[in-house]
């Protein structure tokens, strides 16, 4: 499989932000860098995706929302994990592991 067309599994992208935003206060474009660096470049989040997912999470009160500049002196919105939010990411945390393990499993059947 070409690394160019590896797409997002479908839920995986709000842990993937909750994830980011645990390591500290981000905007939209360093959440996304982020993922892109933590995964080689493998992982890429269009842009729509994304705000779609930081607007939900906010919604849910799983993230909070605050404006400021960006490094380059550009008003950006920033993104931080509520208590909430480092709940909800603990328990994804878990839920992902035990799936990824048992997709493995089958996978590694010889």
């Amino acid at each position: 499989m070409d690394r160019d067309s590896i797409r997002l599994i479908k839920g995986t992208l709000d842990v993937l932000v909750l994830k980011a935003l645990s390591f500290g206060t981000m905007h939209g474009y360093g959440v996304s860098r982020w993922v892109r660096e933590r995964t080689g470049g493998v992982l890429g989040i269009e842009d729509a995706a994304l705000y779609q997912a930081l607007h939900r999470l906010e919604r849910r009160a799983l993230i909070e929302s605050e404006w400021g500049l960006s490094e380059n002196n550009r008003r950006a919105k920033f993104y931080e994990l509520t208590a909430k939010g480092r709940k909800r990411l603990a328990a994804e945390d878990t839920q992902w592991r035990e799936y990824a393990e048992a997709v493995f499993r089958v996978l590694d059947t010889s």
